[in-house]
């Protein structure tokens, strides 16, 4: 898995759009717990987790609005990245979602 390098990996094509779910606030819970199976929507779905997480954060003033604010310009990312079909590891946020097993 490299960062942004796009595969003819059939799980890929098979499942972007789905795992692209993962950056829409609670619809991460679609890949995570319904594509099991993939890896490319696993992977995409616990960095979604961490976003979702931090958006709560959105909630207290100027710190956590400009939180919010970068959760929502990296969940835009997120959706890109993944219809283009690229493993992007979100800088600081890929470490916590690998500790993530579900």
């Amino acid at each position: 898995m490299t960062d942004d390098i796009k595969t003819n990996d059939p799980d890929i094509e098979k499942n972007k759009s789905a795992a692209a779910l993962s950056y829409v606030w609670i619809l991460f819970l679609i890949p995570l717990l319904g594509k099991k199976h993939s890896k490319f929507c696993q992977f995409h779905a616990k960095q979604g987790l961490i976003l979702f997480l931090l958006s709560f954060v959105a909630w207290f003033p100027l710190v956590g609005w400009l939180i919010g604010l970068a959760v929502i310009v990296i969940s835009v990312m997120g959706i890109v990245k993944c219809l283009n079909g690229a493993w992007w590891k979100i800088p600081y946020l890929y470490n916590f979602s690998k500790k993530i097993n579900l």
